[in-house]
């Protein structure tokens, strides 16, 4: 194939921006697709994707389009626009050579817009700037065009305005991607290098990676060498990706498709690794490689423990699609049997547990989510600890150190002063305060992760009306007063709901958990003390009183003193029974420690 006529792009914008609809008209002007009436999303396949209006996992399609009596092949490269998968982003946009960049006419440039534009800035890529949604009433087109002129140093002729729900300026945008956008570079004659820039598990036929070829053909029967890995395997199936695949021959310089060969887990395939060929291959694989790292870990228990080995199968399985899902046997003395495991992101969180129960029909409980934190032992050595279980004593710690991310919110000026209030509350750092236009601020600061991932999306967005959006990333781990909370029933320590947090949190995360326990946990026939400490120290309490019988009821008159003999008696059988008796903690209330105020 002629690499004049390859064009290989992807659509950036943040969540509900229209990626999905604007690729659903794409693919319906081209003819890949036959016209609809409705916004079908038809690259959003899961049920989850649609319902939640996001794109979880990367999408690629190829388009062929007629134009000047030439048929160019288009490769949409579909991205997730959420923070959690920043790092699939970055391999998409690695795999091609333009982007069109999506703004919402209504809600403007985004924090997770800039920062996938930054990441195609710094891929080299060329962008189309579009605004989508010019149809809506409260569309503000004159504004966001301003923004867009000084974000980029364009003209205003160069910006697209498009409705992608009506199909309105689908057109001209096709042929902007035509004439705009580069042709791939590649040697077709070099040793074959290939970028996996997302792969997928099939029962039937194993992984499936899919690849863009930098340079030379990948054909069927080469044997193939995982450079990462080192791992090497036998092409038997290779094609193009339409709606459905497409089997071909070869792949070559420049070109999009998708490679079977017998690979038995996803994990031995990694998203961003290079592959070439085993006899002839590249001198140096791709950059940009990583290895996935989980940022959030949970316990993930199964709700009836005679399910232990349904949930195990299950996560294997859930595995095989997820090569970013990490995952360790626990054990708890509350919980039973369970595993720990660990997440990008909180969304990836709640992912994984939608559809462990939709797919495989796992019910589970899952603890308090907490962050990786890096013990510097007082003897020198150094631990990482993601697990309150694992937290060592303190007398043999010499300090704590947190992961800190940069943050960066784009809000309306309006709620400035709200959003400064938010974040000063959650320990950030403002380093930066920067008007974008005259009506929306950008705000950066570091945060610890620790703060972020218990609802600071939601009182966000609720401090602003729904106005501000948020993106973060990485910064580093930095010394910090952290603490391990110990949450006690009737003085018996329950693992499952011990956290660790910074100490100035400890008293009111501690106090928020005892006080939602004693609402669900059923009164008992004696007193039920419910306590968080750090240490042997006490710093909360909350009390279930005990469900009282009326002994002196028989009573009918008679001295005072037979009333104070019963009285005394129960009181001593109560005593008795605290003692020897066991408090009966119900399974919700696992679940109600995890909605317990954390701000």
């Amino acid at each position: 194939m002629n690499q004049n006529y390859i064009r290989n792009f992807c659509i950036i914008a943040h969540i509900d921006h229209g990626k999905s609809t604007l690729a659903d008209r794409l693919l319906e002007e081209t003819g890949t697709i036959e016209k609809q009436s409705g916004a079908l999303q038809i690259l959003d396949s899961m049920d989850l994707e649609r319902e939640k209006g996001i794109t979880i996992k990367s999408h690629a399609v190829r388009m062929d389009y007629k134009y000047n009596s030439n048929i160019y092949t288009l490769n949409l490269i579909d991205t997730p626009g959420h923070v959690d998968f920043s790092y699939e982003v970055s391999r998409s946009l690695a795999s091609c050579e333009g982007a069109v960049l999506l703004v919402d006419a209504s809600q403007g440039i985004e924090a997770q817009t800039m920062s996938n534009l930054y990441l195609a800035i710094d891929n080299e890529l060329d962008i189309i700037p579009v605004i989508n949604k010019i149809d809506i009433p409260n569309a503000d087109i004159e504004n966001i065009e301003a923004d867009l002129i000084d974000l980029l140093g364009i003209k205003a002729e160069m910006i697209y305005k498009i409705s992608a729900k009506k199909g309105v300026g689908i057109t001209n945008l096709l042929k902007a991607i035509i004439t705009s956008l580069p042709p791939p570079q590649g040697n077709p004659d070099a040793p074959p290098k290939g970028l996996i820039f997302d792969s997928q598990y099939d029962k039937y036929r194993g992984v499936v990676i899919l690849v863009r070829v930098y340079d030379g053909s990948f054909n069927t029967g080469d044997k193939i060498r995982i450079m990462a890995t080192g791992k090497e395997h036998e092409i038997e199936e290779i094609g193009y990706l339409r709606i459905q695949k497409n089997k071909c021959s070869k792949l070559e310089t420049g070109e999009v498709g998708y490679i079977i060969a017998n690979i038995k887990e996803v994990a031995d395939a990694r998203v961003g690794d290079t592959i070439t060929n085993t006899f002839a291959p590249c001198s140096e694989a791709l950059s940009g490689y990583q290895e996935p790292k989980p940022m959030v870990y949970s316990g993930i228990f199964p709700v009836n423990n005679d399910d232990y080995e349904n949930l195990r199968e299950s996560i294997g399985k859930y595995k095989l699609n997820d090569a970013s899902l990490v995952y360790e046997l626990e054990n708890s003395l509350a919980l039973g049997f369970g595993f720990r495991c660990g997440f990008l992101g909180m969304l990836h969180l709640e992912i994984f547990k939608e559809r462990l129960l939709r797919e495989f029909n796992v019910p589970i409980i899952s603890t308090s989510p907490s962050v990786i934190f890096i013990i510097n032992m007082i003897d020198g050595s150094e631990m990482i600890v993601c697990n309150p279980a694992n937290m060592p004593d303190p007398v043999r710690i010499d300090y704590i150190k947190e992961p800190v991310m940069n943050v960066e919110i784009i809000v309306p000026e309006e709620y400035i002063g709200n959003i400064m209030r938010l974040v000063l509350d959650r320990r950030g750092i403002q380093n930066n305060i920067q008007y974008l236009d005259q009506h929306r601020v950008e705000l950066t600061y570091e945060m610890p992760l620790i703060e972020i991932i218990f609802d600071f999306y939601d009182k966000l967005k609720s401090v602003s009306k729904g106005y501000a959006s948020l993106d973060y990333s990485f910064l580093e781990f930095r010394r910090s007063n952290i603490v391990k909370v110990d949450v006690l029933i009737n003085g018996e320590k329950v693992d499952a709901m011990s956290f660790i947090c910074h100490s100035s949190k400890a008293y009111s995360w501690g106090k928020s958990i005892t006080d939602t326990l004693a609402d669900v946990i059923p009164k008992h026939l004696f007193k039920i003390a419910l306590q968080a400490s750090i240490g042997s120290k006490i710093i909360a309490r909350s009390t279930i009183n005990a469900m009282r019988k009326n002994v002196t009821a028989k009573c009918y008159g008679g001295d005072i003193t037979r009333k104070r003999k019963l009285l005394e008696k129960q009181k001593e059988g109560k005593k008795r029974m605290k003692d020897i008796g066991s408090v009966s903690v119900p399974q919700e209330a696992f679940l109600e420690v995890l909605k317990a105020d954390k701000s």
